[in-house]
């Protein structure tokens, strides 16, 4: 498969909560770093362990999957909807070789949970 399809797979696995086939997809020493909540998830069985623990009532939308010129580097960003957390929205930089994902970096955030400040009001207009 192709970088951009592992991607792409990698979602549509992740909201069938196919876990084993999730784990299909990823490279054994697998890294993956949350730098928003300073957490880093290293190996495989780590990654898809915190993903199926993860409490129910949230689905994924896919809004955009690109990849670079260099054929290893895809970015993604969906947003992840939850019947109790909120919406949240995650961009994630993934490194995708020989058809699985060998790292990430995700930035998970919740939509609206940093307020603009009162001094660019004049600048802005709210989403």
């Amino acid at each position: 498969m192709e970088p951009m399809a592992v991607v792409q797979e990698f979602w549509a696995r992740m909201q069938a909560r196919d876990w084993v086939g999730l784990g299909a997809l990823l490279a054994d020493d697998l890294v993956v770093e949350w730098p928003v909540s300073a957490e880093r998830i290293v190996g495989r069985a780590d990654f898809v362990a915190v993903n199926a623990e993860y409490p129910e009532g949230w689905s994924i939308h896919v809004m955009r999957v690109v990849a670079d010129g260099d054929g290893e580097t895809v970015v993604s960003e969906v947003e992840v909807p939850h019947d109790t957390m909120g919406v949240h929205r995650v961009v994630s930089l993934w490194t995708v070789r020989d058809g699985r994902i060998t790292g990430g970096r995700e930035y998970w955030t919740e939509l609206g949970s940093d307020p603009s400040p009162q001094w660019r009001a004049e600048f802005v207009r709210p989403l």
